[in-house]
C-alpha cells in the first residue's frame, strides 16, 4: 500500500493545470482586448500614446505614457525592455501601424497596435484622463476668496 505522501503526489499528477493566464498579445488589438488585459490586473505592460504632447494633455488612456512618434524609438530604448508588452496608439490606425513598425524594427518584439485609438477606447467606457475629459478648472478655481464670495451669493439667492 502507498503512503499518504505518495498518494497525494499521484493525485496531483492527474489534476489538470488550471492556472489562469492573461489574454495573449496580438499584433493588432481592439479596445476590448486591452481592457481585458487591464482587467486581468497584470501590470507587465506599457501603453504608449504617440500623439503630440498637446493632444496627450487633452485626452489620453489612463496610464498611457507620451512618446511622440519623432522621439518614439529613442524614448522607448531608454526606458523599456525589448521584451516588454507594449500597446501603442496614435491619431489614426495608419499612424499607429507606422509607430508599431518603428518599434518592431528597433528590436521590440511584443508590440500591439490599438485599433481605433481614443475614440474606440471611449466607446467601451475605458478610463480616460486629460484636460478635456475632466474639464479645465480655470484660474477662479484656485482663488479661494472668489469661491467664497460666489458661495455666499448662492446662499442668499436660495433663501
Amino acid at each position: 500500500m502507498k503512503t499518504i505522501p505518495d498518494q497525494i503526489a499521484d493525485i496531483k499528477e492527474k489534476l489538470p493545470d488550471l492556472t489562469p493566464t492573461p489574454p495573449s498579445l496580438k499584433a493588432q488589438v481592439s479596445s476590448h482586448d486591452l481592457k481585458a488585459r487591464l482587467d486581468w490586473g497584470e501590470p507587465g505592460l506599457t501603453i504608449i500614446d504617440t500623439r503630440d504632447f498637446e493632444s496627450f494633455d487633452k485626452s489620453r488612456i489612463t496610464g498611457a505614457v507620451p512618446m511622440p512618434i519623432d522621439e518614439l524609438v529613442d524614448r522607448a530604448k531608454a526606458s523599456l525592455e525589448p521584451v516588454r508588452d507594449i500597446y501603442i496608439y496614435a491619431e489614426t490606425d495608419e499612424q499607429t501601424a507606422e509607430a508599431a513598425n518603428l518599434l518592431r524594427a528597433a528590436g521590440f518584439r511584443k508590440v500591439a497596435e490599438l485599433k481605433g485609438g481614443i475614440p474606440a477606447w471611449k466607446a467601451i467606457d475605458g478610463p480616460i484622463d486629460g484636460a478635456l475629459e475632466h474639464g479645465n478648472p480655470g484660474p477662479a478655481a484656485y482663488n479661494v476668496f472668489a469661491r467664497l464670495q460666489h458661495h455666499a451669493k448662492a446662499q442668499k439667492i436660495n433663501k
